[in-house]
């Protein structure tokens, strides 16, 4: 069943969609070489003690002992941070976050450049970027979930990269994960039609390589098989009479 919030309870995910934002925005000051992957959950912890009330949504869901997730390179999702596992010159970053207040969530993800990065992971940075917002130009009330998959797909493979298919975009509001799922991939016209208080996370997750995913042996982190590079980004979107409201901008 599709979840339909309320002008308040939309306006309730915007202010902690800001506060999602600024997270990612003060992300860059740690990632960076030398710096752990576990740094970078400390220092969300640490944002987030500013925020009373407000905590992580990830912690402990389905099981996950974190509170952020941290991939990088051939990571597509869901790595798990480390005091162990430091980030190199070159790297790529993905940081997965997701927020709970009253009852309400919110999710968005970023991809990160660690200085000097190879140009082909500055192209695939660039279309993924690119392939969110050809999804989120989707996002109006009449359109279907398979026009966002569609336009994202065909921005990510026009451009030589694999769509990753095991993971998708979800809905989001009353729960971190709800209905519909939004894939990555579509055709035109198909799937669940967009209404006015539907609130969606968008998050096209490429590759350089192929699509297959592995599994770690921690039974998180999902990487591509092939080892090629991974990017990911994520907003959460809700649709109004009026276009897209990026609630994470």
């Amino acid at each position: 069943m599709v979840n339909i919030l309320t002008y308040e309870e939309i306006s309730i995910m915007k202010s902690i969609g800001g506060i999602a934002s600024a997270i990612l925005r003060q992300l860059k000051r740690v990632i960076m070489p030398g710096e752990s992957t576990k740094n970078i959950e400390l220092f969300f912890n640490r944002y987030l003690e500013k925020y009373p009330g407000i905590i992580s949504a990830f912690l402990g869901y389905n099981g996950y002992p974190a509170s952020i997730c941290v991939s990088i390179n051939e990571e597509i999702i869901h790595g798990i941070p480390k005091k162990d596992k430091f980030i190199k010159q070159g790297d790529i970053v993905s940081v997965d976050l997701g927020l709970k207040y009253k009852g309400l969530f919110v999710d968005c993800a970023y991809t990160y450049p660690v200085g000097r990065i190879s140009s082909e992971a500055k192209k695939l940075i660039r279309v993924c970027w690119q392939a969110l917002k050809e999804g989120i130009k989707r996002a109006r009330v009449g359109f279907r979930i398979g026009d966002i998959g569609f336009a994202i797909q065909n921005y990510v493979e026009k451009n030589g990269f694999s769509v990753i298919r095991k993971f998708v975009g979800h809905g989001i509001g009353k729960a971190l994960h709800c209905y519909p799922e939004v894939p990555n991939f579509g055709r035109r016209g198909e799937g669940e039609l967009l209404t006015e208080g539907m609130v969606i996370a968008i998050e096209p997750m490429i590759s350089y390589g192929s699509s297959d995913v592995v599994i770690l042996d921690d039974g998180w982190t999902a990487k591509t098989r092939d080892d090629s590079l991974s990017c990911h980004f994520e907003h959460t979107v809700a649709i109004t009479s009026r276009g897209p409201w990026v609630i994470t901008r």
